[in-house]
């Protein structure tokens, strides 16, 4: 019941559906056979009737798509879980696409934005101010109540994401620390969120033109690249907003960006 009462707007459910199946249906279908053989037991990966000794270069990738198989079908049953209990009608088809957007990272240089790019990026990395001991969770500080409720609700939603990851963007000479970069594996992108606090502070209001300056001379578009969010001091962020906005966040990319490919 713990995953059936969360929230997940229909549309985003739907396409964690949808990339499930289609995950599932290029994955081969693999076993571990086992048996004992002179008093030993011996493993065998079986794929389409053929067998491979598990300690081969071949037997240990066949082994890790069971892996990824397994869980992915876990996955694929949670969710559907969710929408029978949810919803009346069957999943409307919504197909995956990688999206291709891009970051520059000086005039000539285009990084897109995708899970080799999130990989490289390193989690808390911001180390030029310290930060309270009172808002942790998994092992990380965070800077407010607002930015916790983010991590755990990011968490919740099987989202990665970096917190505080060093960014280098066109145009500036020392990297920017953006409060998260979430990974959506469903469109393959990685998107930048800031979070803004004490909105009557006119020092927030000007950094957060700032920002948004910078992101966009590095090439990113509002809602569809970055996205901003804001709360009163030291309060939860409501996560119906959180979700709205992540909304569109994806559907902005996966209608206007798909096969929309840059020139590299």
């Amino acid at each position: 019941m713990k995953y059936l009462n969360r929230y997940i707007p229909k549309e985003y459910l739907a396409l964690k559906i949808n990339y499930c199946r289609k995950q599932l249906e290029q994955l081969p279908k693999v076993k571990v056979h086992e048996r004992r053989l002179n008093g030993s037991l011996k493993s065998r990966i079986i794929v389409d009737n053929h067998r491979y000794c598990p300690d081969t270069q071949t037997g240990k990738d066949f082994y890790e798509k069971m892996l990824l198989r397994n869980e992915l079908e876990r996955e694929l049953d949670v969710y559907e879980a969710m929408w029978r209990y949810k919803y009346a009608d069957p999943v409307p088809e919504l197909i995956p696409e990688n999206i291709v957007r891009t970051l520059y990272i000086d005039a000539n240089t285009p990084v897109v934005m995708n899970s080799q790019y999130f990989d490289s990026l390193k989690n808390d990395a911001n180390t030029g101010y310290s930060k309270p001991e009172y808002y942790q969770f998994n092992g990380t500080y965070y800077r407010s109540a607002a930015e916790r409720s983010i991590a755990i609700f990011y968490t919740e939603m099987d989202i990665p994401f970096k917190y505080e990851p060093e960014v280098m963007l066109k145009g500036l000479r020392k990297p920017v620390y953006p409060d998260f970069v979430p990974y959506f594996k469903e469109i393959d992108s990685c998107k930048i969120h800031e979070h803004f606090g004490i909105m009557n502070s006119s020092d927030y209001i000007r950094d957060s033109k700032i920002k948004f300056g910078n992101l966009t001379n590095a090439g990113l578009l509002q809602d569809l690249d970055f996205m901003f969010t804001y709360s009163a001091d030291d309060t939860l962020l409501d996560t119906r907003y959180l979700l709205s906005k992540l909304n569109s966040l994806i559907f902005g990319s996966m209608l206007c960006c798909v096969n929309r490919h840059p020139n590299l």
